[in-house]
């Protein structure tokens, strides 16, 4: 009796922030290409050295993502792959690891995804599902206080907070980032 093979999938991992510059062990093939889906993602979670970082933000504008062929052709060792290079705990994958596979409807926040994958000839696509966060009592910071925020940085915070921003990739240009350069004369650094 001979086991059952599980199918290799071609799977994509979507991308917008420091995944970009820095994927670290992602396993996934060198290019980014820029023609990803359509999602809402935004500077609107304060995450550690004093970053703010991009998130999936349903109240922000659709920004085209960027996209990267994963290595594994397996779902699961994939998903894993993307909890360790963000952090995130095993138990907590379900929720902060988005997953879509050939056949389900469109996940919430990303409506275009199904066709843009069939267009590319994907099974699956796995993305980082955190989502704003500032203070506790606040989910979605405005843009002045995530300025605020920023010019109150200093020392080694602020050189980190700096060049999350500078270093998102071109396309992603979103009203926080072109309302966090002017106020802090940051300015656009990505090779990509």
């Amino acid at each position: 009796m001979s086991a059952v093979r599980k199918p290799i999938l071609k799977i994509a991992c979507l991308g917008w922030g420091s995944l970009i510059w820095d994927p670290r062990a992602l396993p996934i093939r060198r290019e980014w290409f820029k023609d990803g889906p359509l999602a809402p993602v935004e500077f609107t979670r304060r995450s550690s050295g004093g970053r703010i970082t991009l998130v999936i933000d349903p109240s922000a504008k659709l920004m085209r993502v960027l996209w990267a062929l994963m290595l594994p052709t397996d779902l699961q060792v994939a998903r894993e792959a993307l909890c360790d290079r963000e952090n995130i705990k095993r138990e907590d994958a379900l929720s902060l690891i988005g997953s879509w596979q050939l056949r389900d409807k469109a996940p919430q926040n990303i409506p275009n995804l199904p066709q843009w994958a069939e267009d590319r000839g994907l099974d699956a696509v796995i993305w980082t599902a955190l989502g704003p966060t500032f203070e506790k009592e606040e989910k979605s910071p405005s843009v002045a206080k995530v300025i605020q925020y920023l010019r109150a940085r200093v020392g080694t915070e602020r050189d980190h907070a700096k060049e999350y921003i500078e270093r998102t990739p071109r396309q992603i240009d979103t009203d926080y980032r072109r309302q966090i350069e002017a106020a802090l004369g940051w300015s656009c650094k990505s090779v990509i």
